[in-house]
C-alpha cells in the first residue's frame, strides 16, 4: 500500500463536518428576492437562494468604496485626519446624505462615518474624489477590486449605489465581498457597528444608522443597509456570538429585495438566528497546528509539519459531527525542497465516503535540500524501497 492510499485509509485527530452533508437542516422561509447566510468563521455557506441572480446592489455599493478607502489609508495615500474639499458633485447627490456642502473641509474619518452610518452619498463621493481625483476613476478602481476579488457578476456604474443601468451583483458577490472587507481590514470594521453619528453642523435628525439589528440584537456588528425603488430594501448584516467550543463564531446573512425595512431586519435576523442554532462551529485545528508530519526524502529534516496559516473550523448541522471523518491527499514520495507556507497537500472532508470539501495544506516550515550525500543515499533507499 502507498503512503497516499494510507493517508486516505487514516482517521486523523479529529471529525470533521461541512454543510453540503446530508441530513442539511431546511432553512426557514424567508421573504427576500434572493438571500444568503454564510458561516463565516467556517467559510461556509449554509443556506441561500437565488444566489447567482443579478440584483442592483443600491447602498450594498458602499462596501465596496469603503474597501478602497480603507486600502487607501493602509497604503498611507490618505489618513483618517486629513481632510477633504467636498465637491459640488459631491454636494448634490441626490438620496441619503450626510449632508456636507462646498464650504467644508471634511475628514476622511468623519467622511467613512458619513458614508457607513448615514449612508451619505454625498460623504462617498467625496471619498471617491479625495482617492482617486475623481468618481469615474475611483469606479474604475472599484471594478479591478471586484474581478480581482473574484466577484465576477458584479459591475458598478457608480461609487454610491443609486441605480444606473448595468449597475448589479449577487448575493454570492456580496458574500466574497463582506467576508473579504472583514478579512482585510479588521482595523476599520469597527466603523460598522456605530449605532448614531453627525457631523458638526448637520441636522440632528438624520443621526441613525440603519440597520435596525445594531439596535435589537447584541451580538449583530455590521454591516450595510440599502434601498432604492428598484433594488428593494437589502442587509448585509454581520454577528458574532460565543460558543464553549467556538468563541467569537461569525455568521453573515444577505436578503435582497424585501419590501420594507422592518422586513428585511426581520429575514435578517431569523437567518442569523437559525444558523446559530441548526449548526455548530467546530474548531479542528488552530492556527499554525500541524494536521500531519509526513517523512520527507532528500531534505535536511526527515519530515514535514503540514497545517493551516489560519484556524481550520467547519460549520456541522448540530448533533452530527461524530458522523464524519477526514483525510490527507499528497503526493508520494515527498521529496525536498519546501517553503514555508508552499501548498503539499490537501485535507479531505468526507460524509460517509462522500468527499463533501476540501483544504489545502501548507509546509508550516522550510525543508531545505541535502547535500549530495544525503540526497545519494536517500536516492538508494528510494530504489530500493
Amino acid at each position: 500500500m502507498t503512503r497516499l492510499a494510507k493517508a486516505l485509509a487514516a482517521p486523523l485527530l479529529a471529525l470533521f463536518c461541512f454543510a453540503a452533508a446530508a441530513q442539511a437542516p431546511q432553512p426557514p422561509e424567508i421573504a427576500a428576492r434572493s438571500y444568503l447566510l454564510m458561516d463565516v468563521s467556517a467559510n461556509q455557506v449554509l443556506a441561500g437562494r437565488d444566489i447567482d441572480s443579478p440584483v442592483e446592489p443600491a447602498s450594498l455599493t458602499k462596501l465596496m468604496s469603503a474597501y478602497l478607502v480603507f486600502d487607501a489609508l493602509r497604503a498611507k495615500k490618505i489618513s483618517l485626519q486629513q481632510t477633504l474639499p467636498v465637491s459640488v458633485r459631491a454636494w448634490k447627490m441626490p438620496g441619503s446624505r450626510m449632508f456636507i456642502d462646498p464650504s467644508m473641509q471634511v475628514p476622511v474619518e468623519d467622511l467613512i462615518k458619513g458614508m457607513i452610518v448615514q449612508s451619505g452619498n454625498d460623504a462617498t463621493v467625496a471619498l471617491a474624489e479625495g482617492v482617486a481625483g475623481s468618481e469615474e476613476r475611483f469606479v474604475e478602481l472599484m471594478n479591478v477590486q471586484a474581478k480581482a476579488l473574484g466577484m465576477n457578476n458584479t459591475t458598478y456604474k457608480n461609487s454610491e449605489g443609486l441605480t444606473a443601468p448595468g449597475h448589479t451583483t449577487t448575493a454570492r458577490d456580496l458574500s466574497i465581498l463582506a467576508t473579504r472587507l472583514l478579512q482585510d481590514f479588521p482595523e476599520y470594521t469597527h466603523y460598522y457597528s456605530i449605532k448614531k453619528y453627525r457631523y458638526q453642523g448637520t441636522p440632528t435628525a438624520n443621526d441613525t444608522n440603519r440597520n435596525m439589528l445594531l439596535f435589537r440584537d447584541p451580538t449583530v456588528d455590521g454591516l450595510k443597509t440599502g434601498h432604492t425603488n428598484a433594488a428593494g430594501y437589502c442587509l448585509v448584516a454581520t454577528a458574532r456570538r460565543d460558543f464553549p467550543n467556538l468563541p467569537g463564531r461569525r455568521l453573515l446573512s444577505i436578503v435582497l429585495g424585501t419590501s420594507s425595512e422592518n422586513v428585511r431586519a426581520n429575514e435578517s435576523q431569523k437567518l442569523l438566528n437559525w444558523g446559530f442554532t441548526a449548526w455548530e462551529g467546530i474548531k479542528l485545528f488552530d492556527a499554525n497546528q500541524p494536521v500531519v508530519t509526513p517523512e520527507v526524502w532528500k531534505g535536511t529534516a526527515n519530515t514535514v509539519k503540514l497545517g493551516r496559516t489560519q484556524p481550520l473550523v467547519v460549520a456541522v448541522p448540530s448533533g452530527t459531527a461524530s458522523q464524519l471523518k477526514t483525510a490527507v491527499a499528497r503526493p508520494d514520495p515527498l521529496v525536498a525542497p519546501f517553503t514555508k507556507g508552499q501548498q503539499v497537500a490537501t485535507l479531505k472532508v468526507l460524509a460517509g465516503d462522500k468527499a463533501v470539501t476540501e483544504v489545502p495544506l501548507v509546509a508550516l516550515e522550510a525543508v531545505e535540500e541535502a547535500g549530495v550525500l544525503g540526497r545519494a543515499w536517500d536516492a538508494i533507499r528510494l530504489w530500493i524501497r
